[in-house]
């Protein structure tokens, strides 16, 4: 699991006083109101900008409709603010959100490998070499669509799908071990993958 679990993106600026406009990567974006700091981390092409990737502490967030506005301590004009376009904001595992029962945050499931309960599989036996189960893909996305998630898995030929995160389908999230076992509705890796392509994924 990560030690840092990231919350928001930085998507643009706002007003002339360093303010940034932030992309909530959280089911609760509320939370920014209640952040005393958090970890920035601007992007690989940041250049001489690099150690502007630092903890700051929060001087004043408030939501506003899908963003967050939040004004970080030490970056006080338009200027220094657009340096933070595309930076990740983070938090400490210990300052994360009590999550309910069987929800994840989505920095831990980034990354999962999910695996497939094909023919035959048990499905209630969690273990990527038991019979019947296959690799599907890697993880790379969860959009939160308001009645329940939806997973974006890439194959390892580049191809994607988008799994809804339902009991039908999503069959166990296993955070410690980065693992994400499903089972996938009739029809539903053919509309995405092509009827040809079943057996091409390992």
């Amino acid at each position: 699991m990560l030690k840092n679990l990231l919350i928001g993106e930085v998507v643009s600026v706002h007003g002339i006083r360093g303010g940034l406009k932030v992309k909530p990567l959280t089911d609760y974006p509320e939370r920014f109101t209640q952040t005393d700091a958090v970890d920035v981390k601007l992007p690989s092409d940041a250049g001489p900008y690099k150690g502007l990737s630092k903890r700051y502490n929060v001087a004043y967030a408030t939501v506003s409709g899908s963003t967050v506005i939040l004004l970080l301590e030490g970056v006080e004009d338009r200027n220094t603010a657009e340096l933070f376009r595309g930076a990740k904001l983070s938090v400490t595992r210990e300052e994360a959100v009590e999550l309910p029962e069987d929800t994840y945050f989505i920095g831990d499931l980034i990354g999962s490998e999910v695996y497939e309960f094909g023919e035959g599989a048990d499905e209630t036996v969690f273990d990527i070499h038991a019979q019947g189960v296959k690799y599907l893909g890697k993880l790379f996305d969860v959009q939160p669509t308001g009645s329940n998630d939806v997973y974006g898995v890439r194959t390892p030929d580049k191809k994607e799908l988008y799994l809804p995160s339902i009991g039908d389908v999503i069959k166990k999230v296993d955070v410690e071990r980065g693992l994400v076992f499903v089972k996938l509705l009739p029809g539903l890796k053919e509309v995405y993958l092509g009827s040809g392509d079943d057996g091409d994924v390992k």
